[in-house]
């Protein structure tokens, strides 16, 4: 029985997890929201090249932080590791509001996405092992990537507000400034996972916790599952940041207005919210195996029916059914990778299946790019990102469903804890 103090904290894991994941999403964004201005006012000099290069950067730090984060993870513990990320992140964001040169920004953009590649994946182990013994580990996963989201609105929104009035140093402030406040409440109110403490009672040394967990997910059957976890999110990010980097020009070359285009951005973001929603309750109560294979599955099939000319209102709906499946297909494969890992292993698992699969993030808008280039963004285009959907169902498929997946903890036996999850196929299927 938890201590109704216990309790009290307990119930702040899944709103701080949620907040620190909007203020990721908030951050990605920005440049995407800021480089138009930087290039239409020539700012540092900058081309569309070098802004690419800045991007391009910043996402080799998420990959960098969050196989590092990740691994620390199991040894400092989910809780200090996830403070350290938002401050991290948060800290290098808001010095380079005040960067004198394209090759400071690049640094300091590079540091900041140490602190953003940590900060999803250890939020996502915190809160699903949270919620696992309440059977409620995907939907959980899900509801927390919403965040994301979330945040990226919010950045767009702001950014029309305070560029035009206060310049484009604004909109950068304005992402990091709530980890003022956000960094003390983790501090005060945020508990460690109670898996993690339960493995950490029957290491010695915690350090080498860490270290152990790193072999483990190299091993045998588990580095099997690593790998297609690895493709699975590749073959997710590069939808996700593809699609969400082109689509707009994608639609305006088949011949719809920017208006439209933007329009349609929106909708596919739309019904990504409804898509983290359903799919995790689904996964839940059906297994999170096959709703990951399905929501895969989903995303080919209407990513491909872009390319027939459909009707307007036909048009819309094929959209909202693709952000359905496209976005929350990334969210399910994190909630899969719960159920495959076990205890011990799990913040390095997921770190790394969220560090390895960002090259998608690098990717996907370079896929959507070249496809612009050469003239066949549509409707080969969309063919080719279904493409990348259904590699992404065949990945999840390939995870092994046998069980044991991996060995307990290696030190001595631990008892099972109330969330453990040592087995993959009764849980899964």
């Amino acid at each position: 029985m938890h201590s109704p103090s216990q309790r009290s904290h307990d119930n702040w894991v899944q709103p701080l997890c949620w907040a620190s994941v909007v203020l990721d999403g908030f951050d990605l964004v920005a440049l995407a929201v800021v480089f138009p201005v930087l290039l239409s006012d020539h700012f540092w000099g900058l081309t569309p090249g070098s802004a690419s290069a800045i991007a391009t950067i910043g996402l080799v730090g998420m990959t960098v932080g969050a196989l590092l984060v990740g691994t620390i993870a199991e040894s400092v513990g989910r809780r200090r590791a996830l403070i350290i990320s938002v401050a991290c992140f948060s800290l290098f964001t808001l010095l380079s509001a005040a960067a004198p040169s394209p090759e400071v920004f690049t640094v300091l953009r590079f540091l900041a996405g140490l602190g953003l590649g940590g900060c999803l994946p250890v939020a996502v182990t915190l809160v699903a092992e949270h919620k696992a013994s309440m059977g409620q580990s995907s939907s959980a996963t899900t509801l927390l990537m919403t965040g994301f989201n979330v945040g990226a609105v919010l950045c767009a929104t702001l950014g029309m507000v305070l560029i035009p009035e206060l310049g484009w140093r604004a909109l950068i402030v304005a992402g990091a400034l709530p980890a003022f406040v956000l960094v003390p409440l983790l501090v005060r109110h945020l508990p460690e996972s109670e898996v993690f403490d339960a493995v950490r009672r029957v290491e010695s040394r915690p350090t080498r916790l860490g270290r152990t967990a790193l072999k483990e997910i190299f091993r045998g059957r588990l580095l099997r599952a690593s790998v297609a976890f690895w493709v699975a999110t590749f073959m997710g990010l590069m939808l996700i940041y593809g699609l969400n980097t082109w689509l707009p020009e994608i639609m305006h070359v088949a011949g719809y207005s920017l208006g439209h285009s933007l329009g349609f951005l929106l909708t596919l973001n739309l019904g990504a919210i409804l898509g983290y929603l359903v799919g995790g309750r689904l996964a839940d109560r059906r297994g999170v195996r096959t709703a990951t294979i399905g929501w895969f599955c989903g995303s080919a099939t209407f990513l491909a029916l872009f390319s027939l000319p459909l009707p307007e209102t036909a048009l819309y709906v094929v959209l909202f059914l693709a952000g359905f499946f496209v976005f929350s297909s990334q969210a399910l494969t994190y909630a899969y990778t719960q159920r495959v890992y076990p205890e011990h292993a799990r913040a390095v698992g997921v770190g790394w299946t969220a560090g390895v699969g960002r090259l998608g993030a690098i990717c996907g808008p370079l896929l959507g790019g070249a496809l612009l280039s050469t003239g066949i963004a549509y409707p080969w285009g969309f063919f080719v990102f279904a493409l990348v959907g259904a590699l992404g169902a065949a990945a999840a498929w390939a995870v092994p469903t046998t069980t044991p997946l991996s060995a307990p903890a290696p030190t001595q036996s631990a008892p099972t804890s109330s969330v453990g999850i040592n087995s993959v196929h009764s849980q899964v299927e």
